[in-house]
């Protein structure tokens, strides 16, 4: 008798853990800046470069980057004009992390978050920098689960068999999709002389499963800050919405899989170069996209669920295994707005030229109906004012959120990871200190219902127990009892359901407490 068995790849979060940390210190502006009168806008962003693994501890070594636009005292830059510059710098880290379950040799992924980014001004050379960063760590590996499917047997022997509908691991790797675009700043905007600040964030990412690839659309928000050509070399700002759409190649994908991505925007560079003309005109720039790729394929499975023997006895020997499966795919969005003042005095508002927007997540849980969210979105609001003497500065703002993610059959046994950005931002000044902030959030998530189910490990055949064959009638009339099936009385009795069903001329196996039901041995 031999057990025919299949893999079913899983995967499972073996272990995991999250620290925060602070970093903090003083920097000293480079001797090629101005000297800083104003800080107006700041961001950072953490790289990763190093994670040791031992025996329940991972060291994750990295550096926090930021990022420091502000403006220059009176006298830095060109003589009677408010001029702005940027600076950047890094803090370096390094943190051991109790990891209980991990093993050396293992893989961890490190996921971070900048929950708290403050930078003041010391002095005119001197800034503070401080940071509060999360750090989120995962020891994912794939379990290949053998699974019995089916049984060949020389003997006599019943089997039954019961359907399994699971998502099990398709692909599972790293890569890196990269973005090269180009702009050409409109003919009524002067000639570029110098950058002074960019930022470029993607918006929500659409991702499709094809055979072998994986095809990737949305919309970069590009921000450019720059010294436009002319005696004065004025700051312009440029801003646009470029849409993008490619794939990445990926060996075993078939169309209708689901993808589970992860992503974060990377290494970013931006470059000035002449037009046709020769005209410095044209901003070309390449942004990276790290993406963590988990693909599942839905698949139905008939396992082996339960053995017994007619002619000898027959044991099955069971285990506990996890499974998967999709439950739901949800999206929506939100509408959150705040109003916000600035909170220096004398401020005159003239023109919001930027608004960068960061999407916090706090907690999600599940609740009646789909997932509550809640989080905050953190608005900075870039402005040129009235004041010749004091011309740029930025409005701080926080707007809380609380939505419902609805989500059909969600319960506390679900994994639900979420992706989550900022749609939409429109600013509108209403009076000289005072705007109104609108955003709408985008939300999504794949919702994975698991459970345990028991798989047949081993079959166990042994001689019939010759007392207890004895102590069985050779012909009899069974009443069923209440929850019982045609499988139930055959086990009982060591006799094929097909030879009951037969016996009894039934045309399935559906029976109910009372029936009467012929047993014959021998048939």
């Amino acid at each position: 008798m031999e057990l025919i068995k299949r893999n079913i790849h899983m995967d499972c979060v073996r272990c995991k853990a999250f620290t925060q940390m602070t970093l903090e210190d003083d920097v000293i502006i480079s001797d090629s800046r101005p000297d800083a009168a104003k800080l107006i806008m700041d961001r950072g962003n953490v790289v990763i470069d190093e994670v040791k693994v031992t025996d329940d501890h991972a060291a994750v070594k990295g550096k926090l980057e930021f990022y420091v636009l502000y403006l220059a005292e009176r006298g830095s830059g060109a003589e009677g004009r408010s001029d702005v510059a940027c600076m950047e710098g890094t803090i370096p880290f390094e943190e051991m992390v109790f990891m209980e379950g991990v093993k050396s040799g293992d893989g961890v992924s490190v996921d971070w978050e900048i929950e708290d980014l403050s930078v003041g001004l010391i002095n005119s050379r001197k800034l503070s920098v401080q940071s509060l960063i999360g750090l989120s760590l995962r020891c994912e590996e794939i379990l290949d689960e053998e699974t019995a499917v089916d049984l060949h047997s020389e003997e006599p022997v019943e089997f039954r068999k019961k359907t399994l509908d699971v998502a099990t691991v398709a692909v599972k790797k790293k890569d890196i999709f990269r973005i090269k675009e180009e702009v050409e700043i409109p003919g009524s905007f002067p000639n570029i002389v110098s950058m002074v600040w960019s930022e470029i964030t993607p918006g929500m990412v659409e991702f499709k499963v094809l055979e072998d690839k994986i095809a990737l659309q949305g919309e970069l928000h590009a921000f450019f800050l720059y010294r436009g050509e002319g005696e004065d070399e004025e700051i312009c700002h440029y801003e646009t919405t470029l849409p993008f759409a490619g794939s990445l190649e990926c060996g075993g994908c078939r169309e209708g899989m689901i993808p589970e991505i992860r992503l974060r925007a990377e290494n970013k560079d931006v470059e000035v170069r002449p037009d046709f003309d020769g005209e410095e005109r044209v901003i070309t720039f390449e942004q990276c996209l790290d993406l963590d790729i988990c693909i599942y394929e839905e698949d139905s499975i008939d396992i082996l669920s339960d053995v017994y023997g007619v002619v000898k006895e027959v044991a099955v020997q069971e285990k506990s295994a996890d499974f998967q499966k999709l439950q739901t795919k949800c999206s929506g969005k939100a509408k959150v707005s705040g109003h916000f003042k600035a909170q220096e005095e004398n401020v005159m508002l003239h023109k919001i030229l930027h608004t960068a927007s960061d999407l916090r997540v706090g907690e999600k849980k599940v609740v009646e109906g789909g997932i509550e969210i809640t989080g905050t979105v953190e608005l900075q609001i870039f402005f040129e004012c009235s004041n010749e003497n004091d011309k740029y500065g930025v409005i701080r703002g926080s707007i809380p959120f609380q939505y419902l993610l609805e989500a059909d059959g969600i319960t506390e046994n679900c994994i639900y990871p979420i992706s989550a950005c900022v749609d939409q931002v429109t600013v509108a000044i209403i009076d000289n200190q005072e705007v109104d902030v609108k955003c709408v959030l985008y939300f999504r998530s794949n919702v994975y219902k698991q459970w345990q189910e028991k798989i047949v490990e081993q079959i166990i055949v042994s001689e019939p127990d010759m007392e207890k064959m004895a102590s069985l009638p050779g012909i009899a009339v069974y009443m069923v009892r209440d929850g019982e099936s045609l499988w139930d009385i055959g086990k009982r009795y060591y006799v094929p359901v097909s030879v009951i069903r037969q016996t009894n001329a039934l045309q399935n196996d559906e029976v109910k407490a009372g029936d009467k039901i012929l047993i014959v041995k021998g048939i």
